[in-house]
């Protein structure tokens, strides 16, 4: 089973504010889906438009190149997915599906896409992981103030704990029995026990910690966008903004061990995701898509693809990389597909304002 990849910027014009890798992985002792979507394919999650239920997700099968666009909605007799699909994650033969100004977390399964259980009474969820096959934990915005992790239970689909984190927390990532948690409302990660769902401790990072991703070396990458003060809006004051950066956190003591600071102050950055053998990172930057080496201690001056993109994915296996555009959210939005290289091979259509990608 591969692993979900996005970062969503959730009103970035106000806030500018793993999953076992802030997404997740499939449990090797739970057998994976099967059905029409169990192919070899790309799942794109289509956010929609603001205060309107039609967010989506489409499949994408690389064998016959076909395009299946609302297959929650073909799956469930035409049932809306809901209003903002933030994010997606499979566990085992389940999928849940993340939808954010609805306040749930739609449960399908993941080979059929026909529904097995909903979590409602959620405020503003953003990204879901799956500890195991009992037990899940799901960021939330809340009122915009202090944020939460509320604990889920995947046999009842119930809340039932919420543990309250900073800010805006967005992207999460499980390494050695410990949930991280990026608060982009501030400047920390938040490590919680999940043995007592307690956090433990918290680690101070570069301002507005939007997403992370874990090496093969088990080093916790953070990617902050750094704040930005407008005078006049939109430009940016730059001696009262703060610059992107990457952070690099050793999992073992959750000390920082080291930090890349982005060269331009003005822009910021996102979506950060890694390839399959977890030694290069990939991230929007700058307005174009750049790719980091895991030994690397400085940003490349150039893109490797000199566009930038709502939602940004690599297939582990043939590390090809995904683009999705919202086209301004004026009707369907754009797939671009690259080669490792940073060559374009193809486009195809999705739903409106595709943030994320899952590969089967």
């Amino acid at each position: 089973m591969r692993k979900l990849n996005y970062f969503r910027s959730f009103f970035l014009a106000a806030t500018l504010a793993i999953t076992s890798l802030g997404f997740t992985s499939c449990d090797d002792d739970n057998d994976g889906p099967t059905g029409a979507y169990a192919e070899e394919g790309v799942f794109v999650v289509n956010e929609g438009n603001f205060q309107t239920p039609n967010g989506s997700v489409s499949y994408y099968n690389t064998n016959t190149k076909e395009v299946q666009n609302n297959i929650f909605g073909r799956s469930n007799n035409n049932r809306p997915l809901g209003d903002v699909v933030q994010s997606m994650v499979i566990h085992g033969d389940r999928a849940f599906i993340v939808v954010n100004n609805s306040n749930k977390i739609e449960v399908v399964n993941a080979g059929t896409f026909a529904s097995v259980g909903v979590v409602e009474g959620l405020a503003l969820p953003r990204y879901f992981v799956a500890l195991n096959n009992d037990k899940g934990y799901v960021t939330e915005y809340v009122n915009f103030g202090i944020g939460r992790v509320s604990v889920i239970d995947l046999n009842t689909y119930t809340v039932t704990k919420t543990i309250p984190v900073g800010k805006l927390p967005e992207q999460i990532a499980l390494a050695g029995g410990k949930l991280y948690v990026t608060n982009s409302g501030d400047n920390t990660v938040s490590v919680i026990n999940t043995a007592t769902d307690a956090v433990e401790t918290s680690i101070t990072v570069a301002d507005a910690p939007n997403s992370l991703a874990i090496d093969r070396n088990n080093v916790l990458w953070v990617l902050s966008s750094g704040n930005k003060s407008y005078d006049p809006y939109p430009e940016v004051d730059e001696a009262n903004s703060t610059a992107a950066s990457l952070t690099k956190i050793n999992t073992s003591n959750n000390t920082v061990t080291g930090t890349i600071t982005f060269p331009e102050v003005a822009a910021s950055a996102g979506k950060l995701v890694m390839n399959g053998n977890r030694d290069k990172l990939y991230f929007i930057y700058n307005g174009g898509v750049h790719q980091l080496g895991i030994t690397a201690s400085t940003v490349n001056s150039s893109p490797l693809i000199n566009r930038s993109f709502y939602g940004l994915g690599v297939d582990p296996e043939t590390s090809y990389i995904y683009g999705g555009d919202d086209n301004g959210f004026d009707g369907d939005g754009t797939v671009y597909v690259y080669n490792p290289d940073g060559t374009q091979i193809s486009t195809f259509k999705a739903g409106i304002a595709p943030n994320g990608f899952l590969f089967n």
